[in-house]
Order: structure tokens, then sequence, then C-alpha cells
């Protein structure tokens, strides 16, 4: 039974160490050195610049719509991509802008509809997902919400 055991034992470890293969064996250097090639040259990100990054609407009255544009142009040297632009409610709707790649040097533009809904200072903040270093920009809008005067008061 011992013999039996150690055969066993023997066997397997030569079957196990036999079809071990070395794993830099199998590296293919050109790909190393295509890789290192690649990687050693710096990555050009294009860069947004806005008009303006804030918008105050001032005072508005409460359910009083208002709407305003930003407009951006692209400062670097590789085509910029504004692949989405969302706020952070839905009283806030972003529109009117393109997917396209805007080329270094041109200008686009954007919508920002605000529902005017609300009570004293109010602030959004619209992000645009891009191709840019940070991936994420940002501008916000503001307003000072009164009360409707004809507004009825609800009763408690």
């Amino acid at each position: 039974m011992k013999r039996l055991f150690l055969s066993l034992t023997i066997a397997s470890l030569v079957f196990f160490i036999s079809c071990k293969e070395n794993a830099a064996e199998k590296i293919n250097q050109e790909n190393v050195t295509k890789a290192a090639e690649r990687d050693s040259q710096a990555i050009i990100f294009p860069n947004i610049s806005f008009d303006k990054t804030e918008h105050d609407f001032g005072q508005i009255m409460n359910g009083t719509p208002v709407e305003t544009t930003f407009s951006y142009s692209n400062t670097g040297k590789s085509p910029l991509v504004v692949t989405d632009i969302k706020s952070t409610c839905g009283c806030t709707v972003p529109q009117g802008w393109s997917k396209e790649p805007l080329m270094p040097g041109a200008s686009s533009q954007f919508s920002v509809k605000f529902n005017g809904k609300g009570a004293n200072k109010t602030s959004k903040t619209i992000t645009l997902t891009t191709n840019t270093e940070k991936g994420r920009e940002q501008v916000r809008i503001s307003a000072f919400i009164t009360p409707d005067p004809n507004a009825t008061i609800k009763k408690q």
C-alpha cells in the first residue's frame, strides 16, 4: 500500500511539474516594446473654457420660468466631446448642445431652463461629462425666489 501511495505521489509531482510552463517565456518582446513606446507619449486632453461659470437670475417670483445660455470654447489641442449634460434636479433642464466633436478653437453653447420654483436663495449645478482631463465640468445657476403675491395661501 505504501508503494502504491508513493508511486501515485511521484507520478502526480512529475505530471504537475512537467506541465508547468514559465510565464516569462510567453511574453512577446515586440509587444512590450510597442506598449512602452505608446505609453511614453503624453495624452493631449482638450480644454474647455466657458464665457461664464455662474449665472444669477437675480430676484424672480416663484413659478416664473427663466432661461440662460452658457457658451464654451475648446482651448485645447485635441477635439472636445461633450457626451452628456445633467442638472442636480428636474427643475433645471439643459438643452441644445451637440455631441459632435468640437475642434480646437471652435465654440458652442447650450441653454439651461429653470422653472423658477422654490423659496429664498436657490442654486443649481449643471454638470457636463466631457473628454477633458477632469472628465466633468460644472457651471451653476442661482436665483432669489420671492413668493407670488397672487398665490392663495394654504391653511393648515
